[in-house]
């Protein structure tokens, strides 16, 4: 009798599409657990959906495949279907919606200095290359880098209203502290104006009509991400790390705080993956290797792409020329197009 074993139910299940989509549900993130004793098998998966012939469908194509295998007990497919985030609701508590935003997209980390900010910026000019309108806002309060990134010393100007005009560059509307500080200048604030000053760029800030508003969150758990959380729906979050263990404990801690609040993870990017000597082309694990493909295993979603250590990369940031508008045609940009389509796919499924 043939051993049954995860990696077969992983497999076999890689092969159902989710209804509509050319998309296997593997990818999608819906698995959730795998439970083998002896032959019996029982599979735990999650939906995010107001559709119920979708679970339906998706459980008797799972259950199906799976009683196809060879030496298979029985099987058991259960799925925990949830609700779609609420849109806002005048005077309703918790999150809601950014009037004219369908989509908010949050970056993290969970740790400094695994090129985030330089993340966040290419994937946003990238959603932008596909037709899409999209707005950047930094949430970083303390360390701006999206001004310096854009290469634009702008100062944002404000409507009658009050409402703040978001500065336009490469077709992306953007928000950071950096607009409103000279660049020695600090921002010397306490918890509570920090906090004030996120909901005024997520809340007061004209951002129309937009497909995707994605947020560059700082490192770590606090009152900025809690802010961000507790007050926006959220289509969802983007982890980004460096192969290293030390970067993948922090990972852990942000994908913790995203799941308390039933914040779908969208998938991770492993930046900084390797180094491509340019003068042999033989590759340099500097960080070590499969760290980011392991972690999205253990969280059941993708690993949307691995970015290398790249000069070219850290040179355009620092011109202020993004490289997916730089080198469009680089290999790096071609891999920020990648995690683009993914996340279009994904969130289009929500």
């Amino acid at each position: 009798m043939a051993a049954v074993h995860e990696d077969l139910i992983r497999s076999t299940l890689s092969q159902i599409r989710y209804p509509g989509f050319s998309r296997d549900i593997v990818s999608f993130g819906l698995l959730k657990n795998i439970e083998i004793i002896g032959n019996d098998v029982t599979v735990a998966m999650q939906i995010t959906t107001a559709d119920a012939a979708i679970p339906q469908k998706i459980q008797a194509d799972s259950e199906a495949a799976l009683r196809g295998l060879p030496g298979i007990g029985n099987v058991a497919v259960e799925i925990e279907v949830r609700a779609p985030a609420a849109k806002a609701v005048p005077g309703a508590a918790g999150p809601t919606a950014i009037a004219g935003v369908k989509h908010v997209i949050a970056i993290a980390s969970g740790k400094g200095g695994v090129g985030k900010s330089t993340v966040a910026v290419n994937l946003a000019l990238s959603l932008a290359k596909t037709g899409a309108s999209v707005g950047l806002c930094d949430c970083d309060i303390y360390g701006p880098s999206i001004a310096l990134m854009f290469g634009s010393r702008e100062r944002p100007m404000a409507t009658e209203d009050d409402q703040i005009i978001p500065i336009e560059t490469a077709g992306i509307k953007l928000m950071s502290m950096g607009f409103l500080l000279d660049d020695t200048s600090p921002a010397v604030l306490r918890g509570p104006m920090v906090t004030r000053t996120t909901q005024q760029f997520l809340r007061q800030v004209e951002w129309g009509e937009l497909d995707y508003l994605i947020l560059d969150l700082p490192p770590g758990t606090g009152d900025i991400q809690l802010t961000v959380v507790q007050n926006v729906v959220l289509a969802g979050a983007i982890l980004v790390t460096t192969p290293q263990e030390v970067a993948l404990i922090d990972v852990r801690k942000a994908a913790s705080m995203f799941g308390k609040v039933n914040v779908p993870i969208l998938g991770l990017i492993e930046n900084m993956s390797y180094f491509l000597c340019p003068s042999d082309n033989k590759r340099y694990d500097i960080f070590g290797s499969g760290g980011g493909a392991r972690e999205a295993k253990r969280l059941n979603v993708p690993l949307l792409t691995e970015i290398p250590i790249d000069i070219a990369t850290r040179e355009a940031g620092d011109r202020g020329i993004p490289v997916v508008v730089a080198d469009p045609h680089c290999f790096v940009s071609q891999a920020f197009a990648t995690a683009a389509t993914h996340i279009c796919s994904t969130v289009s499924s929500l």
